[in-house]
C-alpha cells in the first residue's frame, strides 16, 4: 500500500524548478537486495518525522534497482527517480510553496546516503544552482562511481538575476568549470539551459560544443532542457536526451516522450510533481503524478528535488508501488 501522503510534507517535492525553467556508464550499478533499514536508519543522526511514524519505518523493504532504464542508446542505466539539487544550493529566484533555508553540508551528506540506499543514482544539478556543484564535488568525494550526474551549460545564476550565455567558448568554460567543481573526470550528461527560445538556441554554437566535447570523453551524452514541443522535437534528433515538463498540470510535451521512443533517445521529466504544487489538492498526488509520468514507456528518469529525508523515502515507496504494478 502507498504511504499516506500529506500536502504540508510535500510542498517541496519538485524537478529543477529555477527562475529560468519557470515559462560508457560511471561505474556499475551498486548490488540490488534488501537492506538493513534498521541499520541504517539507526545511523541517520537526528532522524525527522513524517507525522507521528519514525523515518526509519517508512523506508521501503526493496530499492529502485530492479526498475533502472536505460538512457536511450547512450548505454547509461540510470534509476526511474533522480535527486534534484537546486535546493542545495539556491533558494532565490525559485518557484516553490514556500520558502526553505539551505542545508548544512551534515545534512546534504546523510540525503545522498539515503538517496544511495534507496537505489536512487541519478544526480541533476547545473551552475546555475547556486552552490550546488561546488558542494556536491567534496561531499561525492571517493563515491563518484556510484553517481550518474547531470549538469548543464547556458544559465549563470549571479546576484539573483539569470544570464544566459550559449557560445562555443562558454559552453566549453562552463564543462570544464563543472568538472573542477564536481571533482570528477567527466560529466555523464550535460544538458542546455534554454532560456525559452528554444530554436534560436539551438541555432547557436552550444550543441556542436557538446558534440564535440562528447568526442573529446570529457561528457558521455548531451541533450536540451527547453519549454517548447519543437525545441525538444530538434534536441532529440541532434542530441542524446530531452528534459521536459510532464505532470498532472502539464501535458503539452507529450509529443516529445513518443518521438524519444520512437527513436530510441532519453527522456528525463522536470517538475513531475509541478515544483510541489500539485502536492496542495487531491488526494495522494504523488502516485498519481508517479503513475503518469513513470508509466510512459519513454520516461528514463523523473527528477524529484527534495531536502527532507522523509519526503525522499516516500517518493521512493510511492514509485516502488507505482513500478511494481506495471510488472
Amino acid at each position: 500500500s502507498t504511504l499516506p501522503q500529506r500536502a504540508d510534507q510535500l510542498a517541496d517535492q519538485a524537478g529543477p524548478g529555477t527562475q529560468s525553467e519557470r515559462s560508457g556508464n560511471a561505474g556499475t550499478d551498486p548490488p540490488a537486495g534488501n537492506i538493513d533499514w534498521a541499520s541504517t536508519a539507526a545511523a541517520r543522526p537526528a532522524a525527522p518525522t513524517c507525522g507521528s511514524t519514525a523515518l526509519g519505518r517508512l523506508l521501503p523493504m526493496s530499492t529502485l534497482h530492479p526498475f533502472y532504464r536505460t538512457l536511450g542508446d547512450t548505454g547509461l542505466r540510470l534509476s526511474p527517480l533522480g535527486l534534484g539539487t537546486v535546493k542545495i544550493g539556491r533558494n532565490q529566484g525559485v518557484k516553490y510553496p514556500n520558502g526553505f533555508d539551505l542545508p548544512d553540508d551534515d545534512a546534504v551528506r546523510n540525503l545522498l546516503a539515503l538517496a544511495h540506499d534507496l537505489g536512487i543514482n541519478l544526480l541533476d544539478t547545473a551552475p546555475a544552482y547556486g552552490t550546488s556543484e561546488h558542494r556536491l564535488g567534496p561531499l561525492l568525494k571517493g563515491q563518484r562511481d556510484n553517481w550518474i550526474i547531470c549538469s548543464k551549460v547556458g544559465e549563470e545564476f549571479v546576484e539573483g538575476q539569470s544570464h544566459f550565455d550559449f557560445s562555443a567558448k562558454h559552453t566549453r568554460h562552463s564543462v570544464e568549470r563543472s568538472l573542477q567543481r564536481l571533482g570528477t573526470d567527466r560529466l555523464d550528461l550535460v544538458l542546455v539551459h534554454s532560456d525559452g527560445n528554444d530554436l534560436e538556441v539551438l541555432d547557436q554554437e552550444v550543441y556542436p560544443t557538446l558534440a564535440q566535447l562528447k568526442q573529446e570523453g570529457l561528457i558521455l551524452a548531451y541533450g536540451f532542457s527547453g519549454k517548447t514541443v519543437a525545441g525538444g522535437l530538434r534536441a532529440l534528433q541532434q542530441g542524446d536526451c530531452a528534459m521536459v515538463t510532464y505532470n498532472l498540470r502539464e501535458q503539452a510535451e507529450r509529443e516529445v516522450l513518443d518521438f524519444a521512443l520512437q527513436h530510441n533517445k532519453g527522456i528525463l521529466i522536470k517538475k513531475a510533481l509541478a515544483s510541489g504544487h500539485v502536492c496542495l489538492n487531491g488526494e495522494d498526488p504523488v502516485r498519481k503524478s508517479l503513475e503518469l509520468v513513470l508509466g510512459h514507456p519513454g520516461v528514463t528518469s523523473a527528477i524529484i528535488g527534495t531536502i527532507t529525508p522523509s519526503h525522499l523515502a516516500q517518493n521512493v515507496s510511492a514509485a516502488l508501488s507505482v513500478l511494481s504494478s506495471m510488472e
